[in-house]
């Protein structure tokens, strides 16, 4: 999630907290068709890492789809030690990559495979008095040491810099937990994960892009992927096949989106990339339109008052929105399942975390299909969830 979006998060957070959402405040109704089970919702609170509580979400998730029961993991335990790689890669080239709070469900492989995983009970990150993550300042103090170490005062990088930096996530979420003993065994984190009998070269990652050639991986071009991790590239329909597939056969995924478009009304519990067609907005004289302001002309196109048509979704509109900047990388989510309006519109069940407060579906919101075929960046999910003729091109 980038610096931009963080901001945004705040504002639209404490929004929706001040906010009684009821059912009559939008003209949509919503049918569970598919509801896959998952853990609770969580809630980042004034933190960028949505990546790593999405991650978390969708791996829990797993742990409950192989039949291993209901595991409440560590999101700081990531934040950590992806702080710790992205310190490393700052420096070595010299203040060049990017360097913060956001990341990538890729981020959850790196530390899975190097340095294991925790569980929550073990290393809750919440050490400075704060009854939620409050990353504001860590970030800054962070970002400052690694500035100043780049400066190289002393003509020459120290032994111990990296020592100092650890010193920080020490302070501000916790001394690193070598060993610890969960549910009367021990373990380090490496044991721990592999007690988990999951295999993390099984998740793959799949977006759909113009600018790479498809059934080809590319390392996708946004400020997050500080880890220069590729993803698989299919075509628009292939892409939202694989997503299909896989919630129809029991496997959630983990989603980075863009949120930041006025279609996103997470306060009324859904996600819309409505027409903008004069034509489509019903009960409208048309010769009133040149009456109307820009401000109240736009205000009709996002009345969600009564459900909405919304815009075809091509491939070529969906690439144009991502080279323009229209679509940028800014959350991660979780897609549980899937639903229908009153009209039998397809709509995907998403899992946010943003804690449950007084939100009209407890943390949870319903996106359609437009807008996951316009503003999906990637998403992540086992690989035997993809389809077959999807697998067989990209080579699984």
């Amino acid at each position: 999630m980038n610096r931009k979006f963080y901001n945004l998060l705040a504002a639209v957070a404490m929004a929706a907290f001040s906010m009684t959402v009821t059912g009559q405040e939008s003209g949509y109704t919503f049918k569970d068709q598919i509801d896959i089970k998952v853990t609770p919702v969580k809630d980042q609170h004034r933190s960028g890492t949505c990546w790593s509580f999405a991650a978390i979400s969708f791996l829990e998730a797993e742990l409950i789809r192989t039949g291993q029961g209901e595991y409440d993991l560590s999101e700081m335990f990531l934040v950590r030690n992806c702080y710790k790689e992205k310190a490393e890669k700052y420096v070595r080239m010299h203040g060049k990559t990017n360097f913060g709070g956001g990341g990538l469900a890729h981020d959850l492989i790196l530390v899975w495979e190097e340095y294991g995983l925790v569980p929550e009970e073990v290393y809750k990150g919440l050490v400075i008095g704060e009854a939620g993550h409050v990353h504001g300042e860590m970030d800054a103090v962070l970002a400052g040491y690694i500035d100043e170490v780049l400066k190289n005062p002393n003509r020459k990088l120290s032994a111990i810099w990296m020592k100092g930096f650890e010193g920080i996530l020490d302070a501000y979420l916790g001394e690193y937990p070598d060993n610890f003993f969960f549910n009367g065994s021990g373990y380090t984190p490496e044991s721990f994960a592999g007690s988990l009998d999951l295999d993390p070269g099984d998740y793959v990652t799949i977006g759909s892009y113009t600018h790479h050639p498809f059934y080809e991986p590319f390392i996708l071009e946004i400020p997050d992927n500080w880890g220069w991790n590729e993803i698989d590239n299919v075509h628009i329909d292939e892409m939202m096949s694989v997503l299909d597939n896989a919630l129809e056969n029991g496997y959630t995924v983990c989603w980075d989106a863009d949120v930041s478009e006025k279609g996103f009304a997470w306060n009324q519990g859904f996600s819309l990339v409505p027409s903008e067609k004069i034509e489509d907005l019903s009960g409208l004289e048309l010769g009133r339109w040149s009456e109307l302001s820009e401000r109240e002309q736009q205000a009709l196109f996002y009345d969600f008052s009564s459900p909405r048509n919304e815009m075809e979704i091509t491939q070529d509109l969906r690439q144009e929105w991502f080279d323009n900047y229209k679509t940028t990388d800014d959350h991660l989510m979780h897609i549980t399942g899937t639903a229908i309006d009153q009209d039998g519109k397809k709509f995907y069940k998403v899992k946010n975390s943003w804690g449950v407060g007084n939100h009209i579906y407890e943390g949870y919101f319903y996106c359609s299909e437009a807008f996951m075929r316009a503003k999906t960046i990637f998403f992540m999910v086992h690989r035997d969830a993809v389809p077959s003729p999807v697998a067989k091109k990209l080579g699984y």
